[in-house]
């Protein structure tokens, strides 16, 4: 099973790797794209307002440009350490048992604007580059991506997908066979949303429970069997959906 988590903006400082060996990451057939972006995205830093611009930075966010003028030579840390945010919180590998953290290094990938995916123990530097941006010179990243990256990840999955990305990163790398989950919030009319802020802890939720369980889910229901027995309140919408409601 391989379950992808949404990157997030915001990552952890510094890190006790070597510099970014494009070579040492997971998805081989992704390299040369993800050097062609490194490369674009170091050449932008050296334009303080290019960079702003293209990455939707303010004046005060000058230090995220630093970083992607140092992605060859800043040090790396695996990318379930690099990540944080709200999904990261929920997910909490920081405390999983050896065992655990083993599996979710089998388990776990991250999609990335930059990367396309990173498996959990790939080493990464930290950067700035987001789903919808664009870069002078080039398409969409969908369109940079696309091509590739879901035979990349067809390529890569033995067994069962579940998808946790976001909207924008899943087309970036769409996977139609794989499972994804949907957070809503129900109302005490009854009447359901779509949320935000809950919608990333649920999947980091979910995501958790699918590392730690010891079954090996083959469909949505075997998804929805481990979420359940978690907490979490869940239906199943289809053969390729679950809901997850708060």
């Amino acid at each position: 099973m391989l379950v992808l988590l949404p990157p997030s903006e915001t990552k952890s400082d510094g890190g006790k790797g070597a510099p970014l060996d494009l070579g040492e990451l997971s998805l081989p057939k992704l390299t040369a794209t993800r050097e062609v972006l490194v490369n674009a995205l170091v050449e932008l830093a050296a334009d303080v307002e290019a960079s702003s611009l293209a990455l939707g930075l303010s004046a005060g966010q000058s230090d995220e440009i630093a970083r992607n003028a140092a992605l060859w030579t800043s040090a790396t840390r695996p990318a379930l350490e690099r990540y944080t945010g709200v999904l990261f919180d929920a997910l909490d590998a920081k405390s999983f048992t050896r065992a655990q953290k083993a599996k979710a290094l089998t388990r776990l990938a991250v999609g990335s604007a930059l990367f396309g995916v990173v498996r959990a123990g790939d080493p990464i530097p930290a950067y700035r580059l987001s789903g919808g941006s664009k870069l002078p010179g080039m398409g969409t990243l969908q369109s940079v991506w696309k091509p590739e990256l879901t035979s990349a990840l067809e390529a890569e999955a033995d067994g069962l997908v579940v998808d946790l990305r976001s909207g924008t990163y899943q087309q970036l790398g769409p996977v139609p066979a794989a499972v994804i989950a949907t957070v809503l919030t129900e109302k005490p009319d009854g009447s359901r949303s779509v949320v935000s802020h809950f919608n990333k802890h649920h999947k980091g939720l979910l995501a958790r429970a699918l590392v730690v369980s010891r079954a090996e889910p083959s469909d949505v229901k075997g998804v929805a069997r481990v979420a359940a027995k978690a907490g979490l309140r869940v239906e199943i919408a289809s053969e390729r959906e679950l809901i997850i409601l708060t």
